[in-house]
């Protein structure tokens, strides 16, 4: 099957549904009540604590607003947060375009919404690996798995989705939400594309330069054999 590309685009993109799941949860409280004002109809889907969190600032609001990803998805999350976003309905909301036939009849057929905007930062792998004692172990329990797909899915698919990673963006996101109606544009868009893409390479690099000084027998000595 050959790659499909795009001819055809919107330049802003009206944001209806957000996903938001983040490790550092600074500005949460002033973003998403904005979010909410711009756009009464939006739908935020979240996980675990950044769920948790989001519930206690909309209080009263979150009514059909706010939506657990195991509650959309029909999958819970397994023990410990293992797998949370990891879902086909997931994907097919961040990678669909919104003049492909065939996306649009499996977004009805699965009961699945376009994800127009991803609020997501990772694990704190690099701060984990700088604390003094820090093993193997702690340091592979927080790599991050579905939040580098998520962005990735996300910033690929910049013709119709916002990928954001940094608290410092969610200013400037609400001042062009509000200039235009509710929408982001292309160049925003691109914009943070670019950013999303660089912040999971230097994630994967930290993690590909940590595990490469290791050795076997430090490994070895985190585990019962």
């Amino acid at each position: 099957m050959g790659i499909n590309f795009v001819e055809k685009i919107d330049g802003c993109v009206a944001v209806k549904t957000v996903l938001i799941s983040v490790s550092d949860k600074s500005g949460l409280e002033t973003f998403v009540p904005e979010l909410l004002k711009i756009n009464p109809g939006i739908r935020i889907l979240s996980t675990g604590g950044t769920f948790g969190r989001i519930k206690d600032i909309l209080g009263n609001q979150n009514d059909g607003v706010l939506t657990q990803v195991s509650d959309y998805t029909g999958q819970p999350e397994t023990k410990g947060g293992l797998v949370k976003t990891l879902d086909f309905k997931i994907y097919l909301g961040l990678l669909t375009e919104t003049y492909n036939d065939a996306h649009q009849n499996d977004l009805s057929r699965t009961g699945a919404r376009p994800i127009d905007m991803t609020v997501v930062n990772l694990y704190p792998f690099e701060e984990t690996i700088r604390q003094t004692g820090v093993t193997p172990e702690m340091a592979r329990g927080n790599i991050d798995i579905g939040g580098p797909c998520m962005l990735r899915a996300s910033a690929k698919n910049f013709l119709r989705v916002a990928a954001v990673v940094d608290p410092g963006d969610y200013s400037a996101i609400i001042e062009e939400l509000t200039k235009n109606n509710g929408a982001t544009t292309l160049e925003t868009r691109f914009r943070l594309a670019k950013k999303a893409f660089a912040h999971t390479a230097d994630y994967d690099r930290a993690i590909a330069d940590y595990l490469g000084k290791q050795l076997i027998n430090d490994v070895l000595s985190c585990y019962e054999r």
